[in-house]
């Protein structure tokens, strides 16, 4: 996946400043909020934690609340940049672990290089957090801090560039010895590097089984060994008795390679003198040790993984230190041990060789995944990963001691893990990786606007889709220029200037011509952006169109409409919102068209938004919306939704649908299943079809301004070809985002 620098500090710069911010998780808009929240209401909690310090758990956040602590002295491959340059890495762990694992983070730079004042200032910090992840500190330094900390604090404290990469390049290593048909107290292993993140990743692979007498570690100096007078005791506990002259000469015979250095230092040469089935594990970044092609050319035995996602078997921390730290929490641990680590590993392991789910296939654009050489490790984003390691970390903690929470239900605590990480949020990337897989061509009408033409450059240098822009070519040009883009990846055309407009004219003068049309008026709609684009669609010039973020939606749609019409067997077109909120998807329709839709027109919204639905992988639950429950108030707006369900029923028997209904009724299981055991929707709607363009547009935008939901939207239905509405404020993500939907839909249509 490219992206430019001018894309990344755009990214960390736009609207609010940096990658996170600090939300409450209680009420507090009423005076009764706010004296509940502080004074009078907050001295309750207070005495009682005085009473029972434990108690800070339940009446504080402190049980899901990590510090990531920096000095900025090792960031990523940038080195000792200093605290407020390593900020942005800081930040970018909290959002990982939120996402990942649903877990709060601070994120704390610290201006020293004095390993005891980093040291006291965290100890400090204990009453606050549940958690403490050390952060790109250099070593020995890092050594250090870990090893006191450890010793005198009563939370988990993890360095991250030690154990993460150990942890999970070991699940990889158990994997691909057996797959190799090896055995790991026997393979002799090269290491080239020796700060922290190799010393651990060693230190762990003896704890599961492989022989210290085996591994071989080199440094910038050469071959560690015991004759040497320049080693700090990390590296002396690695020291062989006799070593390699060179890297190159230990790679003769060697089973395994661990890269932890610096990019291209091993030869292709060099593989071929490994032996049988060889194990490399080029983790430098971005550049490995090895580049992964290279490697494979020579050895077709080889069983290869980087730090990269556009290899196989990417060692990647996400893997690890998210779930491991909700382990810890959530059964309150006071340390993270070695056995928490080694149960980490082992669970990685265990689900590389469980069947790979279709979700998890269709994430990854429908590339199939088996136990075997190219995949030995699971993906990052599998989700599976949350209920594997977290409870085998959590069981591990009991058994060894560390843990204040005894007992656990481990059945219940592998729902609230699903629960947390918000599956339903997966979607839209389900939906990006569909569109990866097969791109089409996307025009822009709005070609000389900046969130347009950073979007369009996002999706195609993600491989989304090829998209063409539409206006002055001076200005989008000068435009990208400003930006930082190469205008050479755009497709640029002027509707004013274009030789198509003639053609384009003919056609839409032979679709419009009994409807008022005339041919001096279709050469001059053709030279406007979303009539030439339109065109471009319908005559198959353009897979899809994407409009609307500096026009106003009557001016976008009704050329789109004009142009290429409504879908055979449709009356009407109708929007559709995606609907985000904290922990479920919803879809809502019809909030920008149908201003008081018929019985005949509810039942069509609802065909329609069944059928989008289900192109992002979810099972429509349709609940027809009015101020009535079945039947309990007899008005006409009422009926007109009971009517539009018959409709549905009577239409499409395959469809889960009922009604009419209030909303709570809709989206609150326990009232469906106590009060209406009769219907079929079990478990809450997810599609919500509002009677009346009124409410439909009133509740998607409440949500996204009061309710803080996530909205993405509208996708435009019943369109005989893929086009879509954007929004006036329509971000880059939300341009990127409708661009996959369409992309998805044309592929569908097909």
């Amino acid at each position: 996946m490219k992206m430019t620098k001018e894309d990344a500090l755009y990214y960390h710069s736009s609207e609010r400043k940096g990658k996170i911010e600090v939300i409450a998780t209680k009420p507090c808009l009423t005076a009764r909020d706010l004296s509940m929240a502080y004074t009078p209401g907050v001295a309750e909690p207070c005495r009682e934690i005085h009473n029972n310090v434990e108690d800070v758990y339940k009446y504080t956040a402190k049980g899901n609340l990590v510090a990531v602590i920096s000095n900025g002295t090792a960031v990523l491959g940038l080195g000792d940049i200093g605290p407020e340059a390593g900020k942005p890495v800081m930040e970018g762990k909290g959002v990982l672990f939120k996402r990942f694992a649903d877990i709060d983070v601070f994120d704390i730079e610290v201006n020293s290089h004095d390993p005891k004042e980093i040291i006291r200032m965290t100890q400090m910090l204990e009453p606050t957090f549940g958690g403490i992840n050390l952060e790109d500190i250099k070593a020995p330094e890092c050594f250090e801090i870990e090893e006191t900390l450890k010793a005198t604090m009563n939370i988990p404290v993890f360095h991250d560039d030690q154990h993460g990469t150990a942890i999970i390049s070991c699940a990889a290593l158990i994997n691909a010895v057996e797959v190799a048909g090896k055995q790991l107290d026997k393979v002799r292993i090269i290491v080239n590097g020796a700060g922290a993140s190799a010393i651990s990743c060693c230190k762990h692979y003896v704890r599961a089984g492989v022989k210290k007498e085996n591994i071989y570690m080199f440094d910038s100096k050469g071959c560690i060994t015991k004759d040497r007078k320049d080693l700090n005791k990390y590296k002396d506990g690695f020291a062989q008795e006799k070593g390699f002259p060179s890297l190159e000469a230990a790679f003769k015979d060697a089973d395994v390679f661990i890269g932890l250095s610096v990019g291209n230092v091993v030869n292709k040469e060099w593989v071929k003198t490994m032996a049988p089935n060889p194990i490399i594990f080029a983790m430098a970044n971005p550049d490995p040790e090895i580049m992964y092609d290279d490697a494979v050319s020579v050895r077709k035995d080889l069983i290869m993984a980087t730090g990269r996602s556009d290899f196989p078997n990417q060692v990647n921390n996400v893997l690890g230190f998210p779930f491991i730290f909700r382990g810890a929490l959530d059964v309150r641990a006071t340390s993270i041990n070695d056995e928490m680590k080694m149960a980490a590993t082992l669970a990685l392991a265990r689900l590389a060789k469980e069947k790979v789910p279709e979700m998890v296939l269709k994430a990854y654009g429908g590339e199939d995944f088996e136990f075997g050489r190219e995949y030995i490790i699971p993906k990052p984003f599998d989700p599976r990963v949350l209920w594997y390691v977290a409870p085998a970390v959590a069981k591990a903690a009991i058994e060894t001691g560390v843990a204040k929470v005894k007992e656990m239900d481990w059945v219940a605590y592998e729902e609230k893990l699903k629960e947390r990480l918000g599956l339903s949020k997966e979607i839209i990337r389900v939906m990006i990786h569909k569109a990866m897989k097969h791109p089409k061509k996307v025009v822009y009408p709005e070609g000389e606007a900046e969130n347009i033409i950073r979007a369009a450059h996002a999706v195609y240098s993600d491989g989304v889709a090829n998209p063409v822009l539409l206006g002055n070519e001076n200005i989008i040009k000068s435009e990208i220029d400003r930006i930082g883009y190469d205008v050479n990846e755009f497709q640029i055309i002027d509707p004013a200037n274009s030789e198509k407009c003639d053609a384009y004219a003919e056609s839409f003068f032979s679709k419009r011509q009994r409807r008022g049309a005339t041919i001096w008026d279709a050469k001059k709609l053709m030279r406007t952006p979303n009539y030439f684009g339109s065109m471009m669609v319908e005559v198959g010039e353009a897979d899809a169109l994407i409009s609307g973020y500096t026009t106003s939606y009557p001016n976008t749609i009704k050329p789109a409409l004009q142009c290429i019409g409504v879908k055979d067997g449709f009356k009407i077109v109708s929007g559709l919102y995606i609907v985000i909120a904290k922990k479920e998807t919803y879809f809502f329709t019809d909030c920008t068209v149908n201003v008081n839709p018929s019985a005949e027109q509810l039942a069509e919204i609802a065909i329609s938004a069944a059928e989008t639905v289900k192109a992002f992988e979810v099972v429509p639950k349709i609940a027809m919306l009015s101020f009535s429950n079945f039947g309990s108030a007899d008005y006409p707006e009422s009926l007109k939704v009971k009517e539009a369900v018959k409709i549905v029923k009577s239409k499409r028997p395959d469809l889960i649908v009922d009604g009419e209904m209030q909303a709570d009724t809709a989206v609150v299981p326990e009232i469906l299943e106590k009060t209406f055991p009769f219907t079929k929707i079990k478990g809450g709607a997810n599609v919500l079809v509002f009677p009346d363009l009124n409410s439909a547009n009133i509740a998607y935008k409440l949500m996204a301004r009061i309710g803080q939901a996530t909205v993405i939207g509208p996708i435009l239905m019943g369109m005989r070809k893929p086009v879509h509405v954007l929004q006036r404020d329509a971000t880059v993500d939300d341009i990127y985002n409708m661009t996959a939907i369409a992309v998805v839909e044309v592929n569908q249509n097909k």
